[in-house]
């Protein structure tokens, strides 16, 4: 045998590819559920598009979820991430929403699974991800699947409602709605697009409930100096929020405009025993409501569950809601929020 003077070199040590995002249907396809390579995952019913879960490597549920909460499609979901479209609330002096129910039909209605796409931010020789790891070929792969994010995409159209729904609402209108998954965030984008002949008005909002371990000890920034609807009252009020941060003790059900030339520049913060735990970071979405039903409330609700179930959650929900938003044929509107997990803005 002829000893060759230059071999190649070990396929071993040859970089592979790294982990790759997994997505997977329910058995009865009623829910998909993405996984990232570094543990992280969210769930989605088609019913609704509301994302049901978001967990973080470890497996600690971010999203808070009513143990009575309907999964079967028989009335929206109390809990995770409903989407509210084409109204928030009702609204009975409004005429081209007003015969439909609280929240719109967009959370009640079974969206289409568009599919999935995948990215990856390469580490590069001045990242210390790439620091870290660069000395050898699984690190490297390491790094690659820790920077990866997947996105979800549903669809739902006007030639896709129930008859009801079409009857009480006869706009033609199609919507993409993308769910996001990092590894320290989540993010959800709507966009809507008037396909009929005739212009439409609409309020976009993300009711997003967040898990928290003792509401007694969450406490909110950035609505210092931000006027507020505050819906508990009777009359209904419009104040100023004049403390820098808020807290609660009591029912709220306020919708407040961040102060100052552009309110949905203004990241939100949830901190939880002095620490910060979620910052929400809003697109084209000026409102912020801000709910716990508090004890008595949640006595009322039949899905809301366990009772003092309100102690462990808060609802913070970017939206464009205080005013319509007036979509022209052809036109269409885009609001996103994105959730990062600790204080990173």
């Amino acid at each position: 045998m002829v000893d060759r003077a230059r071999k190649p070199s070990a396929l071993a040590s040859t970089p592979g590819l790294p982990p790759q995002p997994q997505v997977a249907f329910s058995s009865d396809n009623s829910r998909v559920t993405a996984t990232l390579p570094t543990g992280e995952s969210v769930s989605v019913l088609l019913y609704g598009a509301t994302v049901v879960s978001w967990k973080d490597k470890n497996g600690d549920e971010k999203l808070w979820l009513s143990e009575a909460a309907k999964l079967d499609g028989s009335k929206p979901v109390r809990g995770g991430i409903p989407l509210v479209f084409p109204v928030f609330g009702t609204a009975p002096d409004h005429a081209q929403t007003k015969e439909l129910p609280q929240h719109g039909f967009a959370r009640s209605s079974r969206w289409e699974f568009l599919g999935k796409s995948t990215s990856e931010s390469t580490p590069t020789p001045t990242t210390p991800a790439f620091a870290a790891t660069a000395t050898s070929a699984a690190g490297a792969v390491a790094a690659a699947a820790a920077d990866m994010s997947v996105k979800l995409d549903f669809g739902l159209s006007s030639s896709g409602l129930s008859e009801d729904a079409r009857a009480k609402w006869p706009y033609a209108f199609n919507a993409i709605y993308s769910v996001t998954l990092n590894t320290d965030s989540l993010a959800t984008n709507l966009v809507v697009t008037n396909d009929d002949e005739r212009s439409w008005e609409c309020q976009v909002l993300m009711h997003t409930y967040l898990k928290v371990d003792d509401i007694t000890s969450v406490s909110i920034h950035g609505l210092e100096n931000a006027t507020y609807v505050d819906k508990t009252t009777t009359p209904i009020s419009t104040t100023t929020q004049s403390t820098p941060t808020l807290t609660i003790s009591s029912e709220i059900d306020r919708v407040y405009t961040p102060a100052g030339d552009s309110p949905a520049s203004v990241p939100i913060t949830v901190w939880s025993q002095d620490k910060p735990k979620y910052t929400i970071l809003r697109d084209n979405l000026s409102n912020v409501v801000v709910w716990n039903p508090w004890i008595e409330k949640a006595q009322g609700m039949a899905d809301f569950e366990p009772k003092d179930g309100y102690k462990n959650m808060l609802c913070v929900e970017p939206g464009a809601v205080s005013t319509w938003q007036v979509l022209e044929p052809g036109d269409a509107f885009e609001g996103a929020q994105t959730i990062v997990l600790g204080g990173k803005t």
